[in-house]
């Protein structure tokens, strides 16, 4: 789909799917505060899972994306997409902090 000699795009799905996999990681190690801190971890576990949700729905999107690009000289960043992961990990610290310090 595209002659990008460095894989460039490849390269990115691969890091976006690192993250996915840290994300599911973290929210299975949160499980884990479930009897210590109660409710709230459950709201932790729904948050990582809904941001790593939301980073499978849109992988094949982001691929053609930035295969199309490469072939039109086009390709801008993605700052929607880092932007919702800066939120749903800024989320995810505030939470575990108040969980942390409440318990």
């Amino acid at each position: 789909m595209h002659t990008d000699p460095g894989l460039q795009p490849e390269r990115t799905v691969m890091a976006w799917g690192r993250t996915l996999l840290a994300l599911l990681t973290v929210s299975a190690i949160f499980l884990r505060w479930l009897p210590t801190h109660g409710p709230l971890v459950l709201a932790l576990v729904a948050a990582a899972a809904v941001t790593a949700g939301g980073i499978f729905a849109t992988q094949r999107i982001r691929y053609r994306r930035s295969s199309r690009g490469i072939n039109a000289e086009t390709l801008h960043a993605d700052a929607g997409g880092v932007l919702a992961l800066s939120a749903g990990v800024v989320l995810l610290g505030a939470v575990s902090l108040v969980a942390a310090l409440t318990f």
